[in-house]
């Protein structure tokens, strides 16, 4: 009997954790030269190299902006579906609701900034 609750305390565990990291995403934000200033969703959030971390679904979009004095700004977006996310694919299996974090961004992401002419 108290074998069987240290597995059942273990199995809840388990998939408690599964279904709470599988939600969250990050990926390094670079940039050459390194100390350029970070925009996303145009707010500041920091300088290259900078760790983007968020909880958005999956296909969901984060525009990113780099700025450095003497170099053009530079401009793209991210969209969530670089990379699968195996932890909410086995947690879907047991709950549905982790199945809208199965994407995930690539673990980094590098640009190089033009030199303002």
């Amino acid at each position: 009997m108290c074998v069987s609750k240290l597995v059942s305390s273990f199995a809840i565990l388990l998939l408690v954790t599964i279904l709470f990291s599988s939600c969250s995403s990050w990926t390094m934000i670079q940039s050459i030269p390194s100390g350029a200033k970070v925009y996303l969703d145009s707010e500041y959030a920091g300088t290259t190299p900078y760790l983007m971390e968020d909880m958005k679904i999956s296909w969901s979009q984060t525009r990113v902006e780099l700025k450095e004095e003497g170099y053009e700004n530079f401009r793209t977006t991210l969209t969530k579906d670089e990379e699968v996310n195996v932890g909410a694919i086995i947690g879907g299996l047991f709950v549905w609701v982790p199945f809208l974090w199965v994407m995930d961004y690539k673990p980094t992401h590098t640009y190089e900034l033009e030199e303002k002419e």
